[in-house]
């Protein structure tokens, strides 16, 4: 019989901001990139594909790849270029400021790009709700709570993770060692095209 814990479905957080940049990059550089490929003379077509080769590695990276997944078993981090997978037995706490962060119990920090703080939102967030005229007395009547205290969406994120890891870090399942891989299918191509790129261009 397998050790291996029973799938659990992840709890996924993504920057939509970045993704929709992300997105309207690759657009843009595939629009311009291929009209140079298509219609340039001599080195140019050489050029924007390696400069292709280069760059959208590296939006993909910044923009779209970033994400936290998080379920009964542990937290995985997908950064720019590393996956970060830490059981819940091995997270020590996170961190928010002007980053949001996650500490392993080796005292470890790995920043959480894909949950990004906005200090904007928090401010707005944290403003105080004025009742409308006679909501207040309404609410005095029925005897209701007025409205919970607002949050950032990033904060409201960082607030399930501790509540899951704090619920899920001493069942068996999330008990494991750290892990970090790069992400050679990100690194790999982006060297290339900037090897190629710098060649191509000291050639003249």
């Amino acid at each position: 019989m397998s050790n291996r814990p029973a799938p659990s479905p992840d709890r996924i957080y993504r920057s939509p901001a970045g993704v929709a940049g992300g997105v309207i990059l690759l657009v843009l550089g595939a629009w311009l990139g291929g009209d140079a490929i298509v219609n340039g003379d001599g080195r140019t077509p050489w050029i924007a594909l390696a400069g292709l080769l280069f760059a959208v590695p590296l939006v993909i990276a910044f923009t779209i790849r970033p994400a936290v997944f998080g379920n009964e078993h542990r937290l995985r981090v997908r950064n720019p270029f590393r996956v970060i997978t830490l059981p819940w037995a091995t997270v020590a706490s996170f961190r928010s400021g002007y980053s949001n962060e996650v500490f392993d119990e080796a005292g470890t920090k790995y920043q959480l790009w894909s949950i990004p703080v906005s200090m904007r939102a928090r401010r707005k967030a944290q403003r105080p709700v004025r009742p409308k005229a006679g909501a207040r007395g309404r609410l005095d009547d029925i005897g209701a709570e007025p409205p919970a205290e607002r949050r950032a969406t990033a904060d409201k994120s960082m607030d399930e993770l501790r509540e899951l890891c704090e619920a899920r870090a001493a069942a068996k399942t999330s008990q494991g060692e750290p892990h970090v891989r790069w992400a050679y299918e990100i690194i790999a191509p982006t060297v290339a095209g900037a090897i190629l790129l710098v060649v191509l261009i000291a050639l003249g």
